[in-house]
């Protein structure tokens, strides 16, 4: 059975030794992901090692700062979040350690972990362009580069610069092409804006339906959501756009990731490590591919039927660790540009 540790809980622990606050047979799990699909894959971690799992749930920089605030004490095991660029946080913050692991190695690509271990990428959230199927060409549009066409003016929608799903995407495009370019791409970006950034990423695939803009950037899992929602105005709005996945005559589309790390202070260290592994063996990578709709990282995972059907893609083989290392400049960038 999982055990939610509560505030009081986590707070008392800050008062006892180190060295009490271990114990054999749990790990402590600090997560920003909220999936029911999750607790049962930790319910079957502990049924299949008797390791039980506690966890804390919430938003990754406040998990970041607690693990901080509470040092040597802490009982965090592990931090577990989306997006890449919250990882580099984590791991400027000086919560992560290094692990060394044949498993995590072979099971993870490597352009989806760390490149000294500090954190291992758990699944792929692609971030893609949805389309107005009656009023876009999906043809006419084949790249992340080509949202700053002239001939997309007042056409496009996106979320914010603060998000960093979007900071991620800038950080990726710097990478490739550089900082100049990127910005040049931003302003015509910009440019090209039906409305004020706002709202997440379901209300930008909205936006599209009801003919605010013609196009968008999203997740992908956002618009398998609303294709498989029981209300009808949501599923015929997924009706109404299509997704493509960039850059395939290129570098490919960009990949996120939800993943995971070992807190550097961990008082149950080799069952953190055998809580990571675990979440990259074929049962827990298609409970991430099943559960949220996400894309596995290990290969001939079962995966959602949708995703089966929009069939084989190629994605951006940049070390994810440099969305996180190019975020500064990216929101800088962003600024500049005039991105709200």
């Amino acid at each position: 059975m999982i055990k939610r540790i509560s505030a009081l809980t986590a707070a008392l622990a800050l008062l006892a030794p180190a060295a009490a606050s271990a114990a054999d047979g749990e790990v402590n799990v600090y997560s920003a992901r909220h999936y029911d699909t999750d607790n049962a894959m930790y319910e079957e971690f502990t049924a299949e090692t008797g390791i039980e799992v506690n966890i804390i749930e919430g938003d990754a920089d406040q998990l970041i700062e607690r693990i901080k605030a509470e040092g040597q004490n802490s009982p965090a095991d592990i931090l577990v979040t989306v997006d890449a660029g919250r990882l580099y946080r984590a791991e400027q913050a000086g919560v992560l350690a290094p692990v060394t692991s044949e498993q995590l190695n072979q099971r993870v690509p490597e352009s989806l972990r760390h490149p000294d271990g500090l954190w291992y990428g758990l699944s792929q959230r692609v971030r893609g362009i949805v389309y107005a199927k009656d009023r876009v060409d999906p043809t006419e549009i084949t790249s992340y580069e080509d949202l700053a066409d002239p001939k997309w003016r007042g056409r496009i929608c996106i979320r914010s610069s603060t998000n960093v799903y979007n900071q991620s995407l800038v950080a990726s495009m710097i990478e490739s092409n550089g900082l100049e370019a990127t910005e040049t791409w931003a302003e015509g970006l910009v440019a090209n804006l039906a409305r004020s950034p706002q709202g997440g990423d379901t209300d930008q695939i909205l936006a599209v339906a009801a003919g605010e803009c013609d196009l968008a950037v999203s997740n992908h899992y956002y618009l398998v959501r609303l294709m498989k929602s029981d209300k009808a105005d949501e599923s015929e709005a997924a009706a109404a756009v299509g997704f493509l996945f960039p850059n395939q005559d290129g570098r490919g589309a960009h990949a996120n990731i939800s993943g995971a790390g070992v807190i550097a202070t961990s008082p149950n260290k080799d069952n953190a490590i055998a809580f990571l592994e675990y979440l990259t063996t074929d049962q827990a990578q298609a409970y991430f591919a099943l559960g949220n709709n996400e894309f596995p990282v290990v290969e001939g995972i079962k995966m959602d039927p949708i995703l089966v059907e929009w069939g084989p893609f190629e994605t951006d083989q940049i070390n994810a660790a440099k969305y996180g290392e190019n975020s500064a400049e990216a929101v800088k960038l962003m600024d500049r540009a005039g991105w709200k």
